[in-house]
């Protein structure tokens, strides 16, 4: 590619030929010989990218980020000052891993000043890091992280949180539309009196599947998300019987989040829907009810790959 294509700085070195057409190479920047760079980038001042890095279209990379050798940037990626990616879990002065470690910044993800990366996990898709977060395991796809280490605070586009049962208590019992491919949040019956409480649902009426299967989630360690998957039939019926725990629906264009913390609480989701649920409470007890038996085809565990399967539809 003709060096006419792109700008580098005077003070600038840009040793690779595989730089995009109107990419900015500014002061002080030094870029590696095998080094992939997109259209359109913006590489500030004081940047430094090793060879085996393959970086998107329109990624912007501000001041004082060195990108090492097995990180993969994703087009429309941005990357605060002073980010520290890291590729070798274990390292040694003059000691050298047969391989470094892969790190993926996958597309339309955001990470803040001064984040530290740790080596071979995935930043998601559309996600966000906090500055100054350090990133110790692979993030959800629009997630919102932030802390040391960095856990999940919330998600990117979502909605406003449909009403728990604080907020609501005297609520009459029925389902509420979410407008995230037919998902709904439902208030079950609750029946109070000086014995104890009861909540009620009824298969193929309260409940709009007959179950063929249930499962119970619990001792959730440190409020860790979960779900993080799609199936393309089977719907599932979530009610948090003890605690309270987030649980967040994606249709691919819209996106919500609901509080589960009640019995008669609950949230179907349909076929076709990414779930995942997060801030589990210590106490919380999750029972899902799924309309299918157990079939791992029926899974869809990347993202991207359910955007596909989304359009295809």
């Amino acid at each position: 590619m003709k060096e006419s294509n792109f700008f580098v700085h005077p003070n600038g070195l840009c040793e690779s030929d595989q730089i995009g057409a109107g990419t900015r190479i500014w002061a002080f920047s030094h870029i590696l010989p095998r080094a992939v760079i997109g259209s359109d980038c913006n590489i500030c001042d004081h940047v430094f990218i090793e060879n085996d890095v393959t970086i998107g279209d329109r990624v912007t990379i501000k001041c004082g980020v060195q990108i090492w050798d097995g990180l993969t940037l994703e087009d429309d990626v941005f990357i605060g000052p002073n980010v520290t990616f890291t590729n070798d879990p274990f390292p040694r002065s003059k000691i050298y891993p047969q391989s470094f470690s892969n790190t993926r910044v996958e597309k339309g993800a955001s990470i803040g000043a001064n984040a530290t990366i740790l080596p071979g996990i995935v930043i998601g898709r559309g996600a966000m890091i906090g500055a100054g977060a350090v990133v110790t395991r692979s993030v959800s796809p629009n997630a919102i992280v932030v802390g040391n280490p960095a856990r999940i605070v919330g998600y990117v586009g979502e909605k406003a949180t449909a009403p728990g049962a604080e907020s609501t208590p005297t609520s009459k019992a029925g389902a509420i539309d979410l407008g995230v491919g037919g998902a709904a949040f439902h208030r079950l019956p609750l029946i109070k009196d000086m014995r104890g409480n009861l909540s009620v649902g009824e298969f193929e009426r309260s409940v709009p599947f007959a179950p063929k299967r249930y499962f119970l989630v619990f001792d959730v360690p440190t409020k860790d998300v979960r779900g993080e998957h799609a199936h393309k039939k089977c719907a599932q019926f979530l009610i948090c019987v003890k605690g309270s725990v987030q649980c967040v629906v994606d249709d691919g264009k819209n996106r919500t989040e609901v509080k589960l913390d009640a019995p008669n609480l609950a949230l179907h989701m349909p076929g076709g829907i990414w779930g995942s649920q997060y801030r589990y409470s210590d106490d919380a007890v999750l029972l899902v009810f799924a309309s299918h038996y157990y079939d791992s085809n029926d899974y869809i565990r990347e993202y991207s790959e359910f955007l596909s399967y989304v359009k295809s539809r």
